[in-house]
């Protein structure tokens, strides 16, 4: 059986540990911030359920940019086809400068391979 040692603490400490142990005995929850504030190990309480997140590459960003730009070119073609179902000019001046400038944006460099792709 493990010694016991009392500690003497301050009223306001003893209720906010009661406050925010939950089930947890007044031990483990001290034991439990122990650990996460001075790295002695995993808790045995954290989630295990986390995933182990990997870096975003140029790569991925590359992608990203270009999904967006399809979207948005997806969302132009709407706008306009419903403004010419409605009766609206909507006037090719204006899908044209659009479009330009979608393609004159500013794009990260893509890894050799890798092709762009320009918004018709």
């Amino acid at each position: 059986m493990a010694d016991k040692r009392m500690m003497v603490l301050p009223a306001e400490v003893v209720a906010r540990v009661d406050e925010n142990r939950g089930d947890l005995s007044q031990a483990e929850f001290i034991n439990l911030l122990l650990d996460s504030q001075l790295g002695n190990g995993e808790s045995s309480h954290a989630s295990d359920h986390e995933e182990e997140l990997e870096p975003v590459t140029q790569v991925d960003l590359a992608e990203l940019e270009s999904g967006i730009k399809d979207l948005l070119r997806s969302f132009l073609e709407f706008f306009i086809t419903y403004g010419l179902e409605i009766g609206k000019d909507t006037g090719k001046t204006d899908l044209a400068a659009l479009t330009d400038r979608l393609n004159d944006s500013p794009r990260p460099s893509v890894p050799a391979g890798r092709k762009r792709t320009k918004i018709r």
